[in-house]
């Protein structure tokens, strides 16, 4: 049975409030921002901030990391997404996707002539840059470790992805679905302390619109909390505007793999749909 650190109730209860909906806009609008930003965009105190940010941490919805003498805060999705997976089935799943798809494009043409903001960003658009993803799985630091690195344990979560190195400092990384005949990733291991810290430079290759994006870097970072980790994942070093398509199968991906080492099944998402059916090339 899957896990659900903080609760079900805590994502609802954080969710409940409009202004802490408010402050997941804002880190949806721009990722890590500090408590000071944070204050300058609400009409309540710094008190009343810092009161509404701590629910969202207990509720896993916001993740904090220090730079230097700042603290910044990050939006976390994967919580959001442990709760549609437990409700929403792998056979509903294709038109869920699909009706949420034809939404967001509708609204944003109708949306396209909208003012900008002060950043010159439109209001739905999310700032690039750094993203945070967290997630508490029941298992080992070795466990995780291997489902990370194993190439045939990755395929099983990671939409079908195997993965090859030979997992040590300044080694090559490739990522490829058998199954398509895609080449998904490329990159290098930048620093490998297992089962604790890992660190890749990455270059997504499946499509000409990402591989002009250049190569950002990922950071998976594996704390033993008791009989359980707490699995963070940092993307980073995006460039500005970067294509969504770069981070935003993290929530799928932590997911499939807490599904994976908790139940011992696989998840279904609309990354694995999408290459559920792939031919070899």
């Amino acid at each position: 049975m899957v896990t659900y650190s903080g609760g079900v109730d805590e994502v609802f209860r954080a969710l409940a409030d409009p202004t802490r909906r408010s402050l997941l806009d804002e880190l949806y609008r721009q990722d890590g921002q500090t408590l000071s930003a944070l204050e300058q965009r609400l009409p309540m105190t710094r008190f009343g901030v810092m009161k509404h940010l701590k629910v969202l941490e207990r509720a896993g919805l916001v993740v904090t990391k220090r730079r230097g003498r700042e603290k910044l805060h990050f939006l976390n999705t994967v919580p959001i997404r442990l709760v549609h997976d437990r409700w929403v089935s792998k056979y509903a799943e294709p038109w869920a996707a699909t009706l949420s798809g034809l939404k967001t494009q509708l609204e944003e043409e109708t949306t396209m002539n909208a003012p900008t903001t002060q950043s010159g960003k439109r209001p739905w658009t999310a700032a690039p840059g750094e993203k945070v993803f967290e997630i508490y799985i029941k298992a080992s630091a070795e466990r995780v470790w291997d489902a990370i690195t194993d190439d045939q344990t990755r395929r099983k979560y990671w939409f079908g992805v195997g993965v090859t190195s030979d997992w040590t400092p300044g080694s090559r990384v490739e990522s490829v679905h058998p199954g398509a005949g895609i080449a998904i990733g490329e990159g290098e291991n930048l620093e490998v302390d297992p089962p604790r810290r890992l660190v890749q430079s990455f270059r997504a290759l499946w499509s000409d619109d990402v591989k002009a994006e250049g190569t950002s870097r990922v950071t998976w970072e594996i704390e033993p909390v008791a009989d359980s980790c707490r699995v963070t994942v940092t993307h980073d070093q995006l460039r500005a505007d970067a294509n969504s398509e770069l981070y935003g199968g993290w929530p799928m991906i932590l997911s499939g793999l807490k599904t994976l080492l908790e139940t011992g099944e696989t998840l279904t998402t609309p990354g694995s749909l999408r290459y559920s059916q792939a031919q070899p090339a």
